[in-house]
Formats: C-alpha cells, sequence, structure tokens
C-alpha cells in the first residue's frame, strides 16, 4: 500500500538550509497497523506530512496505492486527502457548536450524495469507532474527550479511506481514556482490516501498534514488530 523510497525533505528559509529527513526508505502493506515514534524534533511529524500528502519531499519517491504522489500538484494532492486518506488529530478539529452526525457527515457535504446516505454512512462509522447512538445528536462540547475523540475517529472514516492517519492521538486524554481510544484503532484495524499508522513519541501508545518505525534526527532508526 504504502513504499517511501530515500525521502529527503529540506527546509529554506533565506540562505538557511534544514533537512528534517534524510533518505527515509519503508513499506507499509494493506491492512497493517504500525506507529511512527520518535523524540521532539526528529521528523516524525515531517513525515507525517508527507505520507499524507499534506507536503511533497524534497526528493525521494512515494507511492501510495501503487501511485506516486511525491511530485503531484496542490490539487491533485487535495484529492488524494480526500479520497484516500482520513486524519485523526491531537486537536480533534471538531465544531463546538455543531452536533456529532453533523461533524461527521461534513466531509460527505460537497459530494453528489444524498442526505439520507450521508446521514447512513454517518451513523455507520460512529457506531465503528464505538460511540452510542444517543449521543449522535449531542453537541460536540457537550462530549467528554476519549467521546470527542470517537467522533474525530469516525469523522476520519467517513470517505472510507484506505489509510487513517493518527497525529499524537491521545495527547489531550488521560491515560486510561487514550487507552480506550487506542482500542478503537486496534479494534478498527482488527475487524475492519483499515491500515492505520499512528504518530507519536510515547512507548505505551506505540504498543497498541503491530510495528513501530522509530525516527530519530530524520533518519530511520529502528523497524520492529511488536511483541503482544
Amino acid at each position: 500500500m504504502i513504499e517511501i523510497k530515500d525521502i529527503t525533505k529540506i527546509y529554506k528559509t533565506g540562505a538557511t538550509e534544514y533537512q528534517a529527513l534524510h533518505e527515509v526508505s519503508f513499506k507499509i502493506e494493506d491492512g497493517e497497523f504500525v506507529a511512527i515514534m520518535g523524540p521532539s524534533g526528529s521528523g516524525k511529524s515531517t513525515l507525517m506530512h508527507i505520507l499524507g500528502a499534506l507536503d511533497t519531499p524534497t526528493s525521494g519517491i512515494y507511492f501510495l496505492d501503487r501511485k506516486d504522489v511525491s511530485k503531484l500538484s496542490e490539487d491533485q494532492l487535495a484529492d488524494i486527502r480526500k479520497q484516500k486518506i482520513g486524519f485523526v488529530f491531537q486537536s480533534f478539529n471538531l465544531l463546538p457548536r455543531a452536533t456529532v452526525l453533523r461533524n461527521v457527515v461534513l466531509p460527505l457535504v460537497y459530494e453528489s450524495i444524498n442526505r439520507e446516505e450521508r446521514e447512513r454512512r454517518a451513523k455507520k462509522v460512529l457506531k465503528e469507532a464505538g460511540l452510542d447512538e444517543e449521543f449522535f445528536t449531542h453537541l460536540s462540547n457537550q462530549l467528554s474527550g476519549g467521546q470527542i475523540q470517537r467522533v474525530a475517529i469516525a469523522r476520519a472514516l467517513v470517505n472510507n479511506p484506505t489509510l487513517i492517519l493518527a497525529d499524537e492521538p491521545t495527547g489531550n486524554l488521560d491515560t486510561k481514556t487514550g487507552e480506550v481510544v487506542l482500542n478503537t484503532f486496534e479494534k478498527l484495524n482488527r475487524e475492519g482490516g483499515r491500515t492505520i499508522i499512528i504518530i507519536t513519541h510515547e512507548a505505551e501508545v506505540a504498543k497498541h501498534a503491530d510495528r513501530t518505525i522509530f525516527i530519530k534526527d530524520g533518519r530511520v532508526v529502528s523497524d520492529t514488530k511488536n511483541k503482544k
């Protein structure tokens, strides 16, 4: 599903250059659950932006579903994000005064899908994400942190993407709630066969994945299977 070859990313500010990634290479197969782990400044966020088609590398190749997305235009990258990638962020990014259902339906509003079908899909993925139906009409600011993150997961699923990218998804949650959210990702991977990549700096979060790619100073230091 994913193959990156010799990905390098250099940022330039005036005459100053900073190399965030140094010839990073790895493969991720369909249905894998992978953690990309590293300390602050390791390059994992830069890598996430490239994997999420939010940015392009300075050099190297990135294949997603056998398509080279490393040199696409901004419009083409936007199409890839819309069709193939679901994002879950640490900050949730929900509309606080909109209902749960409305937040999840939003990515479908500009599609040629009628309202009834949009709501059917939204309800389906909310249930997949483990949110009880009684909360579907609540405003997002009336929910707990764990419930809000489950709504964010459902929103990432509603377009039926091939890849879910989660950036520090437990960063704003307490330990117990974070475990519940991570178990949700495990279930989505195990039962739904979804490919999931979690970006994290925490070993306790990474251990929920089947594999951990450790990044340091812009380089892959290790790539190991997790014992469960």
